[in-house]
């Protein structure tokens, strides 16, 4: 990769670093993203998102994707279960259609947005190594096959582990105590009629003290499954997850006295589990402003995913970003400055939210802290349900 230089560089094509891109091709500004992924096929994006009408879906009309965005909207995935650990339904709420996060597959969402940029504008296979300032607010980036660019505006959407964020903060995610793993049934309807019947068209809830299977119904009609447990930072590293069938027994030890129907969302499930650790940034990360840099997405606000915000917010940051600069041409400073005041704020109450969420869902008495907080909600519940 050549040295050249960009006015705009966009470290990670997730969702914020490409609304971003997108936002400001929409009027008339070029930006260039970069990404470590070989291509955009190279990693499954999986799972379902609930887009909120407050947030990612004002980012989608910014990058004039709306209309296409309703083409890919999951028919009923805003139908919510709610269950104890003896498999007990406490709270079925289907999807009229009046919900206002309709879901979309995450893979279909950043499919829109990578099919919006024109060929090049993403270098995908550029693994970024550093990133330096070179006074004047301009920064030079290096990457793992011995290139570098410099830009006027460094932007961090590189998630939790960002490259890009010492330049500003040295703040790092902390592990929250919670860790997933997560499995899928594919083709639910047929080969685990039972497992469908029990997470049902949308997304379930099925929670104990500590511990829970949170699950969501695919646009494919396969179910994904995170099983959650409280549990030291290094419980994971005890379980061979290379042996599916010992990786199961392993996780359903937490489940002995859980119903049959829940433990199967684990012990029927076909393919690896896949471990993931649930870590956070502080709620209110904030850092200086600094010249020629900031950071979106989880690279900035790094949260638990217990209120369903890091995508929305992605979305959103990479929106007000782009029309931040182009309300202030000239006057990056200016622009940069505006974005964060507004990011702040917004992400720091919803990190307050999702740190809340989650210890709601696996208290003492779970799960009648989510039961009562869905009956609080009344009829319309979409704005209220926490999400995986």
């Amino acid at each position: 990769m050549s040295t050249a230089h960009h006015p705009v560089a966009i470290v990670g094509a997730g969702l914020g670093g490409l609304a971003l891109a997108r936002v400001l091709r929409v009027h008339g500004v070029e930006a260039a993203v970069f990404d470590l992924d070989a291509s955009a096929a190279a990693r499954t994006q999986g799972g379902m998102l609930d887009i909120h009408g407050d947030s990612g879906q004002v980012a989608l009309r910014a990058a004039g994707l709306y209309d296409a965005f309703l083409t890919h909207v999951h028919a009923g995935g805003q139908a919510t279960r709610v269950l104890d650990k003896d498999g007990r339904v406490l709270l079925d709420i289907p999807d009229d259609g009046a919900g206002g996060r309709p879901e979309i597959d995450r893979g279909d969402l950043r499919g829109l947005l990578t099919g919006s940029l024109p060929e090049g504008v993403i270098r995908w296979g550029a693994k970024v190594t550093g990133a330096r300032p070179l006074g004047g607010g301009r920064h030079e980036v290096t990457f793992a096959d011995g290139g570098s660019v410099t830009t006027d505006l460094l932007v961090g959407a590189d998630g939790a582990w960002s490259r890009v964020r010492p330049l500003v903060s040295d703040a790092r995610p902390a592990y929250t105590g919670v860790s997933f793993v997560e499995a899928d049934l594919p083709d639910a309807d047929l080969r685990h009629p039972v497992s469908a019947e029990v997470v049902g068209g949308g997304m379930l809830f099925a929670l104990g003290a500590g511990r829970g299977f949170l699950g969501h119904r695919e646009s494919d009609g396969s179910l994904h499954v995170y099983t959650a447990v409280e549990a030291p930072e290094d419980w994971l590293d005890g379980i061979d997850f290379t042996d599916a069938e010992a990786a199961k027994r392993a996780v359903l030890d937490h489940f002995g006295d859980w119903d049959k129907s829940l433990r199967a969302l684990v012990a029927d499930a076909e393919g690896p589990l896949v471990p993931r650790r649930i870590h956070a940034l502080p709620v209110g990360h904030r850092w200086d402003r600094t010249p020629g840099v900031t950071l979106l997405g989880d690279a900035a606000h790094l949260m638990s995913p217990f209120a369903g915000e890091g995508a929305n917010l992605a979305l959103i940051d990479g929106a007000d970003l782009a029309l931040a600069l182009i309300a202030h041409p000239g006057d990056t400073e200016a622009a940069v400055a505006a974005y964060e005041e507004k990011m702040f704020t917004r992400a720091e109450r919803s990190a307050a939210d999702s740190a809340a969420s989650g210890a709601l869902l696996f208290r003492a008495d779970a799960p009648q802290g989510l039961v009562d907080m869905f009956t609080a909600a009344g009829p319309d519940v979409s704005g209220a349900a926490p999400s995986a």
